[in-house]
């Protein structure tokens, strides 16, 4: 009995041994699959807008991984600066960042068509181009150079012309004018004669009250009105052809990217892909409430630019276009030709279909509101 109890007790305390042995070892790998990752953004906390979008991206992928991928977000100059996240996210200093491809110009001008071009695609089109036209292959090859893989994850929808010190009504009224913008839009404008700088929302608000700029444009009402410009400059114009749209996005380091095993991959994909028509209907909805306030309560005066000055704008950034049809880079002249493609079929087809709809929409006719 003494032997037979004894061989018991030797053996459950050899199956509990076990069993904390198994407990103590799988501790440690569930712990390997949890990560915590660093966002760094190019945006002020919570700024209406973009700032409001990364946090909603960083909390998405945080939810649709199951927390096994805690994301923690850090605004403009809180770790990095908002034109340096780039950097630190291709560096590993961070695994991802969000800000918009109009940004990176320096880095490869084709990496500008992923954010948005002068008279170029919509909120709609230009994921259309990335999802249906081949784009998505283009961005992942263009941002692998720089170990990065690339989402889009929002769209501002169309921006604004800017907020203007004075009236334009002629081309000549361009000419010297000091003014903020980023992207494509910088190389359309200084082809009319504009002084362009390139500088953060806070900053133009500043350089619009000194003096040092006549002129800007940043996102649209919602906002714009958030930052104040209308406190400086009362002209609000508006089509803002330089961006048509504004698309946002989400980079993440690739080696951070890669290490995931296939469930987060997806996770962080869809998490991207999931919040672009949330992102841009909002702006979309909110855009068309500040700008109510503003007009009513902010005596701003919304003003369409002359069909001159818009058709001198239409003919520098075809001459942009055409210039970067000819880049030395092998991979530029691919992507523009892939964007160029699209714009003529998505054009032609929007005559008859949303162009259709507004122009009628847009005649007198009685109808409640």
């Amino acid at each position: 009995m003494t032997s037979i109890k004894r061989r018991a007790f030797l053996g459950a305390a050899a199956t509990g041994l076990g069993a904390a042995a198994a407990a103590g070892l799988a501790a440690p790998a569930i712990a390997q699959d949890r990560r915590r990752w660093t966002m760094v953004t190019a945006w002020p906390k919570n700024l209406p807008g973009p700032g409001v979008a990364a946090q909603m991206l960083a909390d998405r992928i945080t939810a649709l991984s199951g927390g096994r991928i805690e994301v923690q977000l850090h605004a403009a100059g809180e770790l990095v600066p908002g034109n340096g996240v780039f950097d630190a996210v291709s560096e590993g200093t961070a695994q991802l960042y969000h800000a918009v491809p109009a940004y990176w110009g320096s880095k490869s001008k084709g990496i500008l068509l992923f954010g948005s071009q002068p008279f170029g695609l919509r909120a709609d089109e230009q994921v259309g181009w990335l999802a249906h036209g081949g784009g998505q292959a283009l961005y992942d090859e263009m941002y692998g150079r720089f170990n990065l893989k690339p989402f889009l994850c929002g769209n501002s929808g169309p921006q604004w012309a800017g907020w203007f010190r004075n009236e334009i009504r002629t081309v000549d009224d361009l000419k010297g004018l000091r003014f903020r913008t980023t992207g494509l839009a910088s190389e359309m404008c200084s082809r009319l004669g504009m002084a362009v700088q390139a500088m953060g929302g806070r900053d133009m608000f500043q350089a619009l009250q000194s003096g040092a700029l006549d002129a800007g444009e940043f996102i649209g009402p919602w906002t714009d009105s958030a930052l104040g410009f209308y406190q400086v400059a009362k002209n609000y114009y508006w089509p803002g052809v330089g961006e048509p749209s504004s698309a946002e996005e989400c980079a993440v380091n690739k080696a951070a990217y890669e290490e995931l095993p296939d469930d987060l991959k997806q996770a962080v994909a869809y998490a991207c892909e999931s919040l672009y028509n949330p992102v841009w209907t909002e702006y979309t909805t909110k855009h068309a409430q500040a700008l109510q306030q503003l007009v009513a309560d902010q005596g701003v005066q919304v003003r369409r630019l002359p069909d001159e000055v818009l058709v001198a704008m239409g003919n520098a950034a075809g001459e942009v276009m055409s210039e970067l049809r000819e880049n030395d880079d092998e991979l530029v002249r691919r992507i523009v030709e892939s964007f160029l493609t699209y714009r003529r079929s998505i054009a032609d087809y929007m005559v008859y279909a949303d162009n259709g709809q507004m122009n009628a929409r847009a005649l007198d006719y009685s109808y409640p509101g």
